[in-house]
């Protein structure tokens, strides 16, 4: 739906910018022409030489829009383009109804209706809240975080992740493989069905961020993206790739289940909730599920 919005932008863009520059460098000329014609031949009051002046009214609709729509579409496409969370994958760091703003300038800018990099001004960085489109179905938008870069070795072994960053050129000795420690901070507020999840602190890339896990739920390692040449729970990440994880570890489609993400894929930084909406509302309420029950103003802010 986001690809088609943008399409839809840019053609409505480009109809209303030509008949913009049509009217400006032609239209408008002519008229100024046939004013100046009818003052030589006779005096003309105020009324119609504004009744000369004006173009028809489609003309002074596109003149009027064009410049609020360029600037919609160069502010969406190149700045701060605005999600909606979906769903609880990224609990506890975003909500359900949280809405989100994405820096569409962190990983480089693309012009919005192939999406080609035309201007390279950086890379996901580990421990990053990024937005992306799904590798399988690219007319969705997934929001993860980085968890492996371009030749990193990810480890996810019984609830436990490890991470062998990519040896360098000329480094020496490279990496090892090391656990991301993680810090029990007791039981959540949230729950996977009728199991309360255990809250932890974890850090990656210098980003400290909490993650849920469910204390009676099971690796799915037979539903892992397979990778040849190691365990089914191991990844290598190739050239030009990431691998990304939701913080709510048992409850989050994500590398582990569909694979990498290619640079291509990806959409920007998350970096700011701008609103957050409660979304509980229950199976008995006149009401439909998508109407908010309340404003969670606690939850504005940066996104760590």
């Amino acid at each position: 739906m986001a690809q088609y919005f943008s399409i839809v932008l840019v053609m409505i863009t480009l109809a209303t910018g030509l008949v913009w520059a049509l009217d400006r460098w032609k239209l408008a000329p002519r008229r100024k022409e046939a004013l100046a014609e009818a003052g030589a031949a006779g005096g003309l009051d105020q009324d119609s030489r504004d009744k000369l002046l004006a173009g028809p009214g489609w003309v002074e609709s596109c003149r009027g829009a064009f410049p609020v729509i360029a600037a919609v579409l160069v502010l969406r496409s190149f700045i701060f383009e605005p999600f909606q969370i979906p769903s609880g994958s990224m609990m506890p760091t975003l909500l359900k109804g949280d809405f989100i703003l994405v820096e569409k300038f962190a990983y480089g800018l693309k012009e919005p209706l192939f999406r080609k990099k035309f201007l390279a001004t950086g890379e996901p960085k580990r421990g990053q809240v990024f937005v992306f489109k799904h590798p399988q179905h690219p007319e969705i938008d997934m929001i993860k975080r980085v968890v492996g870069l371009p030749g990193d070795k990810i480890v996810y072994r019984n609830k436990h992740l490890y991470i062998q960053p990519a040896c360098k050129q000329g480094q020496s000795p490279c990496p090892g493989l090391e656990e991301v420690a993680s810090v029990s901070e007791g039981k959540s507020p949230y729950s996977m069905g009728q199991v309360p999840l255990e809250r932890r602190s974890e850090v990656l890339g210098g980003v400290k961020h909490d993650i849920l896990r469910s204390p009676v739920f099971l690796d799915q390692v037979g539903s892992y993206y397979p990778h040849p040449g190691g365990q089914a729970d191991e990844w290598i990440v190739p050239a030009g790739h990431y691998f990304a994880m939701g913080d709510n570890r048992d409850n989050s489609s994500d590398s582990r289940y569909w694979g990498f993400v290619p640079e291509q894929s990806l959409e920007g930084r998350a970096v700011f909730i701008w609103m957050s909406f409660k979304m509980d509302r229950g199976p008995d309420s006149w009401l439909p599920s998508w109407v908010p029950t309340g404003v969670r103003f606690g939850r504005l802010g940066p996104i760590k």
